[in-house]
């Protein structure tokens, strides 16, 4: 293998995973299924929230279930993301640009959704099509209202009818940036309540996929909005799940992982997709006989958990975790496990040398300054803000302890 180029990476670090990659979360799933997807192309209109940590695998099961909607249930997947999206223009622009993408599993219908829009399809390439945004833009202020959007996501569906579809799926992601504002809030719940109050409603699904402060922000914009979703809570995978990844991502490239890695992956992954696509990746390109073993996984470990710091952890954040002075006091942090987001004050500085008690005031000034602990509800307790912080310093710091055993 070391004499031969290799074939492309199984492993999608920072992308949501195709479909033939996707395991686990069939709990999740069959309830996505049944009461989401089932229910719609029964003619019912159902909104989801999907919720979890950031790196927990949220756009993929979006895509994962939509693919299977689209393929078998003939829901017609739209997925949106609105990153960097702020107003409901930007929203409205993200959603007929997404549609103008839609119906990539039948020709027949790709093409209709191409001939109705034709005059957004113009002079910017996009996905293989040529969409024209500034008339996007240009119209998108007339579907910036529930009303408006409705007859926009009705019309679409009526005009698939004739080829088999049976509802329309639209997928809100990436919305940390436009929960702040209210708007958007009140253009949700507007919509979803026009169409449960109209003659025919839309056969629509309606799945925002988001961290839990995220729902709660629109909670707060908007009360009424905790009424309208069926939330969907998605957790860090357990080492079957995890093991069944690596196994089947290896395999599909025909390679093979001994016990020995395959217990450090999974052990460091911590059940975080993202974590475990970079690690992967990592052990991916460093190995040389087609076996993972020991010491590709230590190896693929170490550079996973730079690239941890670099890509998802603040260059400023990342610079202080690496900084000598605190690095013992992040190794106590780091011995009570990747999924403890709180810890006590007295339980940190208890088993700190004098000298290093004497810095202790000036780490928790430096992280809080720097946002990446909050002071908890009882004295002394201290709260993580980024999941992704937690599991670099509990990544870097038991590094050390495997290769000291």
């Amino acid at each position: 293998m070391s004499t031969q180029l290799k074939a492309k990476s199984p492993f999608y670090p920072g992308q949501p995973v195709p479909v033939e990659f996707f395991v686990g979360r069939s709990e999740q799933i069959n309830r996505i299924l049944q009461r989401g997807v089932a229910q719609v192309a029964n003619g019912k209109p159902v909104s989801i929230f999907i919720q979890g940590e950031y790196g927990i695998g949220k756009s993929s099961i979006a895509g994962f279930v939509q693919s299977v909607a689209e393929l078998k249930q003939g829901l017609l997947g739209i997925y949106a993301p609105l990153g960097g999206v702020e107003g409901l223009s930007g929203l409205a622009t993200s959603i007929v640009s997404a549609t103008l993408r839609a119906g990539v599993y039948d020709p027949n219908r790709s093409e209709k959704i191409r001939n109705w829009l034709a005059k957004y399809v113009g002079q910017q390439e996009l996905f293989g099509i040529k969409i024209n945004l500034e008339k996007i833009k240009q119209d998108s202020v007339q579907l910036s209202t529930p009303h408006q959007m409705l007859e926009f996501l009705g019309e679409t569906y009526n005009r698939l009818k004739d080829s088999g579809i049976k509802g329309i799926f639209l997928v809100l992601d990436e919305i940390n940036g436009i929960t702040s504002s209210p708007q958007f809030s009140h253009f949700i719940k507007g919509l979803v309540d026009q169409n449960a109050l109209s003659q025919k409603p839309v056969p629509l699904l309606l799945m925002l996929c988001g961290v839990e402060e995220k729902r709660r922000e629109m909670i707060q914009k908007h009360q009424p909005i905790d009424r309208i979703f069926d939330v969907i809570q998605i957790d860090s995978m357990n080492s079957d799940e995890m093991e069944e990844f690596f196994t089947r991502s290896f395999n599909s490239e025909k390679m093979t992982v001994t016990k020995e890695a395959m217990d450090l992956l999974t052990h460091f992954s911590a059940g975080f997709p993202k974590i475990m696509h970079l690690v992967g990746d990592c052990a991916y390109w460093l190995d040389t006989d087609g076996e993972i073993d020991k010491d590709d996984a230590f190896r693929a470990i170490f550079t996973a958990a730079e690239e941890v710091g670099k890509k998802y952890v603040d260059q400023q954040v990342y610079k202080a975790l690496r900084s000598e002075d605190y690095k013992s006091i992040l190794n106590k942090i780091a011995k009570m496990g990747p999924d403890i987001m709180s810890f006590n004050r007295s339980e940190i500085s208890s088993g700190l040398t004098e000298r290093e008690k004497k810095k202790v005031d000036n780490f928790f000034r430096k992280m809080k300054g720097l946002k990446v602990i909050r002071p908890g509800d009882s004295k002394g307790e201290y709260i993580f803000n980024m999941r992704m912080v937690r599991l670099y310093i509990w990544m870097q710091s038991t590094q050390n302890a495997y290769i000291k055993k």
